[in-house]
């Protein structure tokens, strides 16, 4: 585990360098797609795919329950024990160690354990969102785990997801859970101006064009994190808009460090600046607000209908009478 004490920021935000733990990220992210296309497999479609989703949890990352008849299961990567952990709400329950193991040994023990407690799931087994994908049970490539770095990744995740969630208290409109999406490995937070959208052109690789189609029905500003990979190679959080309005590129954000890439048509900030920032909460919640406000502004939302302040402990939201 990282030397820090847990007290210090250096332990709640930590160092996460794509270069040293990029194995276990990549091995990591074909783990989580296995267990939520087991979601995926049992849950009725969600708008903008909200049912295929994890959660950021006290020890990792979670599916929370999944329908199995009348019963229900959910799976569970602990980064604490390194553990994952299968519970139905009968009491059984079934649970592996987390450690280099191929892919396709990982794939045969999860379903050979959800038949133990008497699942029987079929998913796809092709991963999804990735360049040159092996399935899941020819896969022996991607056989990392480094307990140190899986362990960081979520304590990263930990804090932004706090973050993120404190965030989305400042928007009345629709908005979705902040949810961590397996087919990208991203944790994303979205804002809904409440209209249609262009017809998305798809082409998301290995992700059918119905499905990003759906995701993208309705105007967008979402922003996220993500470890590295695909064009940037460190952990970033990202922000953008879809459809995105004239001059969104050209706004100047927040804070010192953030920027538009033409690359991937998003703003980019490095984690680095946020978790060595003075604050980083202050730093993480500036880049959030002034993404969107680019959005927002850009695209004419109505933001008095749709904002409000960010939610207090024990305050409900003050609620006058329409005019």
């Amino acid at each position: 585990m990282p030397d820090a004490s847990p007290h210090t920021r250096s332990d709640s935000w930590p160092d996460l360098p794509y270069a040293a733990w990029r194995d276990t990220y990549e091995t990591l992210h074909l783990m989580t797609q296995i267990v939520g296309k087991i979601r995926l497999a049992r849950t009725p479609w969600l708008n903008h795919s909200w049912h295929v989703t994890l959660y950021v949890s006290p020890r990792g990352l979670t599916t929370s329950p999944i329908p199995d008849g009348e019963r229900s299961f959910e799976i569970e990567f602990d980064f604490i024990e390194h553990r994952l952990l299968i519970e139905t709400s009968d009491g059984q329950s079934w649970r592996m160690q987390l450690r280099p193991t191929p892919i396709a040994d990982f794939y045969a023990a999860v379903i050979e354990g959800l038949a133990g407690l008497g699942i029987e799931v079929t998913i796809d087994p092709t991963p999804n969102e990735l360049p040159d994908p092996i399935r899941f049970s020819e896969d022996r490539a991607h056989a990392s785990y480094d307990a140190e770095y899986a362990h960081r990744h979520w304590k990263a995740l930990l804090q932004i997801d706090r973050v993120f969630k404190l965030f989305r208290t400042g928007f009345i409109g629709k908005c979705s859970p902040v949810h961590f999406f397996w087919g990208s490995f991203d944790l994303a937070v979205t804002r809904f101006s409440g209209r249609r959208a262009p017809l998305h052109p798809g082409g998301v690789p290995h992700l059918s064009d119905a499905v990003v189609r759906e995701a993208y029905s309705h105007e967008v500003s979402s922003a996220g994190f993500w470890p590295g990979g695909g064009g940037i190679d460190y952990a970033a959080f990202y922000s953008y808009a879809y459809p995105a309005p004239r001059g969104f590129a050209s706004v100047a954000v927040q804070p010192t460090g953030a920027f538009f890439s033409e690359a991937l048509q998003e703003f980019i900030l490095p984690y680095d600046a946020v978790r060595t920032a003075d604050s980083p909460d202050a730093a993480l919640l500036q880049f959030l607000q002034s993404t969107y406000d680019a959005a927002a502004d850009r695209a004419g939302w109505d933001r008095a209908a749709l904002e409000c302040a960010l939610g207090q402990i024990d305050r409900p939201r003050v609620v006058s009478a329409p005019s």
